[in-house]
């Protein structure tokens, strides 16, 4: 395990806007303070006139990147994902989402992995507040690989999208040399026929990790990967559903409005089979390392592992 190379997706993100701008010219980004957090301080010092600086006033910078998009610019604006999709939703919903503008929302430090930060930066409804917005996008990149396609995929999408990174470093799974990006798509990752587990984001990597300690208990358990939560991969979901019966989704958010509700929706008209969240359980998160918090919310490998047994009976 010691080879395993790990980054955060937010790290990601700063890299990948510094190649969007070499093939979209048109690229502006906004932040709210806090660049050397969000990492678009990594854009700001590649291309300085390119970059933007709003102030702590988040609100006030989705206006602004709401103008620059009418004016035919392709516009990433920057923060905190509490204060990206929560201060600034009615902006988000009326400025951008209701006119359907080429504004795209790099959220970082989303989940409980924010960590000693706590609970007022601890943001676990984003996913629930942005996939309620007609005409929005919303991605959950996994790791490195995943993060920065989906960021470089944004140069040719039209409308608005909300990609949501994370401040806690991730295995990186996926092979920059074969990884293709396909928005709106998910993609198995293991084969199984006894039951299935959906994961998004960080929580991908715990999910393979949870298939190997089942495979050694006799599990053999699908693994899906959505990174495109709104369109949704309908198709894969039904699928799964019919050959394995059973569903466990596992998101860092809420358990309330995410992926786990948008699976639901898809189940709930198609195929009907019984569905078991694992996620943040309609409370609020507190500060402490991140780690230790993502163990003791059940976002882990070892609780994935514990849920899918009792889920399946074996």
């Amino acid at each position: 395990m010691a080879d395993i190379i790990k980054k955060a997706t937010r790290e990601s993100y700063g890299e990948a806007l510094v190649e969007l701008y070499k093939i979209c010219p048109e690229l502006v980004v906004l932040d709210a303070d806090v660049a050397e957090a969000t990492k678009t301080i990594t854009f700001r010092k590649a291309y300085p006139d390119r970059h933007f600086d709003c102030g702590i006033q988040e609100q006030n910078m989705m206006g602004v990147a709401a103008g620059l998009a009418s004016a035919g610019k392709l516009v990433f604006a920057s923060s905190f994902a509490m204060f990206a999709a929560g201060r600034a939703f009615e902006i988000v919903r009326n400025s951008i989402g209701y006119p359907n503008l080429n504004v795209k929302i790099g959220a970082t430090h989303a989940g409980i992995s924010v960590g000693e930060d706590g609970a007022s930066h601890q943001c676990n409804e984003d996913i629930a507040l942005m996939r309620v917005i007609p005409n929005m996008t919303v991605i959950s990149p996994a790791d490195d690989v995943e993060a920065k396609a989906a960021v470089l995929a944004m140069a040719t999408h039209k409308g608005p999208a909300y990609l949501r990174f994370g401040r806690l470093a991730v295995p990186v799974y996926n092979d920059s040399a074969t990884y293709k990006f396909e928005l709106g798509k998910g993609v198995q990752l293991r084969d199984g026929g006894d039951v299935t587990i959906i994961a998004t984001g960080l929580m991908v990597s715990e999910a393979l990790a949870a298939y190997d300690e089942l495979a050694k208990q006799g599990i053999n358990a699908r693994i899906i990967n959505i990174h495109t939560i709104k369109p949704i991969d309908k198709d894969i979901i039904i699928k799964a559903a019919k050959e394995t019966g059973k569903i466990i989704v596992v998101e860092e958010h809420s358990v309330i409005g995410g992926l786990g509700s948008a699976v639901c929706d898809v189940l709930s008209e198609s195929c009907p089979v019984p569905v078991k969240k694992i996620g943040v359980n309609d409370v609020f998160g507190h500060s402490g390392p991140a780690v230790d918090l993502l163990k003791e919310f059940g976002l882990c490998a070892e609780n994935i592992v514990k849920v899918t047994k009792e889920f399946t009976g074996k």
